[in-house]
């Protein structure tokens, strides 16, 4: 049988056994993303935003930016297991990648911030991060950079507008840019059925098949879309008897228990999304497992209490190698001049 028969037959059959198993509902990732109200996206906004996710001098020290631990020319991440903060300082978990961060139900691994800009709000005045102290702090420092008044105006209309709460909406405008439509995934559920491989379209069904869609479905592989600020959570680890709980300190951190205090939330995680997993390793909150096939088998083994063939976990990252989309190209912004004693 030559391979377009194959992929045809093979293509025929995974449809026939998604529908089958109540999988037939495969999303694709939107063109563009959604804005609130009170934030619409503009150029204005993002042009400013972009400048601030790149301006170091939102730290403390002036050495730290957003974009020191999720780096938009790559992943959207920083590949280091804990991400570095002001004078060195380690971080608790592993940094998540910011493309596609639009479409999390709520942002932050233990959602405790309820949109992107809340975040905004949190890395800056974290005194291991970005080490500021505190939110005021920030819009005086960013304040007493004559050459961002125009832009503020420019984004915001005039007045005293250069204040915490549009630095934030800046910030999340521009992050709201930051999307990877277009993967192969997402051209094959539009509707082009030659977009994927037949390994990959086997990966598919097995994803499915084995349980993964439970926790990640939707566009995003990261739950259903919720109202703004209701978190999609799921435990993890579920299953604690095996030995990837100890060997990569699954539940050394108590997860959104540390946001809430409440003994309930133990455990509980916002689902992180599977596309461009490729460029985002290690993996998972502790930033402890070093490769995808091997986030595989920890995550059949902990979520689902299944000791997955070698063949299963090469068809489920081939599937997740489908989902690596289309980057939008970035460019390093000029930021404004720094006076001279704007970091005494």
């Amino acid at each position: 049988m030559d391979n377009l028969k194959r992929r045809v037959l093979f293509c025929a059959l995974f449809s026939a056994s998604a529908v089958a198993m109540g999988q037939g509902q495969w999303q694709a990732l939107p063109k563009t993303a959604p804005a609130p109200v009170d934030n619409p996206t503009t150029p204005e906004k993002v042009e400013l935003g972009k400048m601030l996710f790149f301006d170091p001098r939102l730290s403390s020290n002036g050495t730290v930016s957003c974009f020191s631990c999720h780096n938009v020319m790559e992943g959207g991440d920083d590949h280091r297991t804990t991400s570095i903060g002001v004078h060195g300082q380690a971080g608790g978990r592993n940094a998540p990648t910011v493309w596609n961060a639009v479409f999390h139900s709520v942002q932050f691994w233990d959602g405790r911030a309820a949109s992107l800009e809340d975040q905004a709000k949190g890395p800056p005045a974290n005194p291991i991060e970005m080490g500021m102290s505190g939110l005021d702090a920030v819009s005086t420092r960013i304040a007493g950079i004559p050459g961002y008044k125009s832009y503020f105006d420019k984004a915001f209309g005039g007045g005293d507008n250069v204040n915490i709460d549009n630095i934030a909406k800046a910030i999340g405008a521009y992050e709201r840019t930051l999307i990877t439509p277009n993967s192969p995934y997402d051209r094959y559920v539009r509707g082009d059925k030659k977009a994927m491989s037949v390994q990959q379209l086997r990966g598919m069904e097995t994803f499915a098949a084995t349980g993964c869609t439970a926790c990640h479905s939707g566009a995003n592989f990261d739950g259903p879309t919720l109202p703004t600020g209701q978190g999609f959570y799921q435990k993890f680890p579920v299953f604690t008897n095996n030995d990837y709980v100890s060997k990569y300190g699954l539940m050394n951190d108590t997860g959104r228990m540390s946001a809430t205090g409440k003994v309930e939330d133990k455990n509980l995680w916002r689902v992180p999304t599977l596309r461009n997993l490729v460029y985002t390793a290690p993996y998972m909150h502790t930033g402890s497992v070093k490769s995808l096939d091997e986030a595989v088998r920890v995550m059949a083994k902990s979520q689902l209490n299944k000791d997955l063939p070698d063949q299963d976990v090469a068809n489920i990252v081939a599937f997740l190698d489908s989902l690596n989309g289309e980057f939008p190209e970035q460019t390093m912004p000029r930021l404004p001049a720094t006076p001279g004693d704007l970091l005494d």
